[in-house]
């Protein structure tokens, strides 16, 4: 019923200036703000600040093409020798560069299993070879590839690693070409001693509505924040509908009656709804990206059932967080669905660039699969093995674990007479 009665004048009114003298006001709000501030710092900051100094066996494809003939002297085509020199010029556990024929390759950027590829193409030492005898027509031409789809940073990441290879392996070949040719003339010398054509090509491109490469995570967060904020929405109006928590509106207060229920029952109620409203939230999000804004999504039913199917789980999971914490409930679920996972979703930096503390988090935080299951819809033709298999296994282990966890916790409490208030007397 309404209580937002003006005070009367008999009633003494304490003012603001007595209440803050109270330490132990401040105490508990206090220290949590500051452990809450300190660790979200040290946790997104910790995480970006030197993804070069933090490669950890980011794969990228190197494809030897070369058909040779080898060079005079030589007993195989330079292709071979330039991928062996690339592969033992990287420092060691930074690259794992994978030796692929040009088809596996291009399977594997569609797939989005590598980042990025360097090409050796299948006439580079005939080109070579051509600038020896002054018959050249174009230089030689190594192809670095880049993957978009992987991540803007993840891709630009890649494209660093193999142009740098690249540019050595021209470099070293310089120095051996002019070696070989001591009287060559010096328009000659200067060709010979950068003789390589570098080119960087998209490998696998993908659509222009999809922020470079950025729309999986911002439509990954969306997913992520509306699972969290609908559950806790539920959380709280379930709560004051009946009768457990006080419901105010600006100046307007009420409490309803409290209606006796188990707390197994009350987080059934909780869980339902959930489920209704996940198929909501899932809806607006498609009709605002891609119905509003044009955000290029090849397969939309696909995307929706998926969709649904990460925002009921995220909305599961704040509700068995919240059964089990009570009021504190809330920040758990945020450190869970939002402050850990954040950094951990290897959807702007890739988690092989992150320190082992975040590639520990992205094995199960949930951002971190839905992401991969997003990024497989949206870039890379919904195929199984571009992480959309594994995310769909997650999603369900997550649905299953926040069920079991949920009502384990909630029927603990009811066993134990721990109810979580004395009904008011009808």
């Amino acid at each position: 019923m309404a209580t937002g009665i003006p005070p009367t004048e008999h009633v003494p009114q304490a003012p603001a200036s007595r209440v803050l003298r109270r330490w132990r006001l401040w105490l508990v709000p206090g220290v949590l703000s500051a452990l809450v501030a300190l660790v979200l710092s040290l946790l997104y900051m910790g995480g970006i600040l030197s993804p070069q100094d933090d490669l950890h066996r980011m794969p990228i494809a190197l494809v030897d093409s070369d058909a040779g003939p080898p060079l005079p002297g030589r007993s195989a085509p330079l292709g071979a020798e330039l991928a062996d020199a690339v592969a033992a010029g990287t420092p060691p556990g930074q690259v794992q560069w994978q030796r692929l024929s040009m088809a596996e390759a291009q399977d594997r950027l569609s797939s989005g299993r590598v980042y990025g590829a360097l090409v050796v193409p299948e006439d580079f030492t005939r080109s070579v070879a051509a600038l020896t005898t002054g018959q050249a027509t174009a230089r030689p031409v190594l192809l670095t590839l880049t993957n978009p789809g992987t991540g803007s940073l993840a891709s630009s990441l890649a494209g660093q690693i193999t142009q740098l290879a690249a540019h050595r392996s021209s470099t070293r070949l310089g120095e051996q070409l002019t070696a070989a040719a001591p009287d060559a003339p010096a328009t000659s010398k200067l060709l010979l001693a950068d003789p390589v054509d570098v080119q960087v090509r998209q490998g696998h491109p993908i659509a222009r509505h999809t922020g470079l490469g950025l729309s999986a995570f911002y439509y990954t967060l969306l997913l992520v924040l509306a699972g969290f904020l609908s559950a806790n929405l539920v959380h709280n109006g379930v709560d004051a509908a009946l009768g457990y928590a006080d419901s105010e509106i600006g100046p307007w207060h009420s409490r309803r009656p409290t209606l006796p229920i188990s707390r197994t029952q009350t987080l059934v109620v909780k869980m339902a709804m959930t489920a209704g409203l996940s198929a909501v939230t899932a809806s607006m999000i498609m009709l605002a990206t891609i119905g509003i804004l044009g955000m290029d999504a090849p397969h939309p039913a696909l995307l929706w059932v998926f969709s649904f199917c990460a925002c009921l789980t995220v909305g599961l999971g704040v509700q068995a967080i919240n059964a089990a914490f009570g009021s504190i409930g809330q920040l758990v679920a945020m450190f869970v669905f939002i402050a850990l996972a954040l950094p951990s979703s290897g959807a702007t930096i890739p988690l092989q660039a992150t320190p082992s503390f975040y590639r520990f988090l992205g094995a199960f935080e949930p951002m971190r699969q839905v992401a991969g299951g997003v990024r497989a819809i949206l870039y890379f033709d919904a195929r199984a093995d571009a992480g959309l298999t594994r995310a769909w296994l997650m999603i369900l282990l997550g649905f299953a674990v926040a069920l079991v966890f949920g009502f384990a916790m909630t029927r603990y409490y009811d066993r134990k007479g721990l109810h979580r208030m004395v009904p008011a007397p009808s």
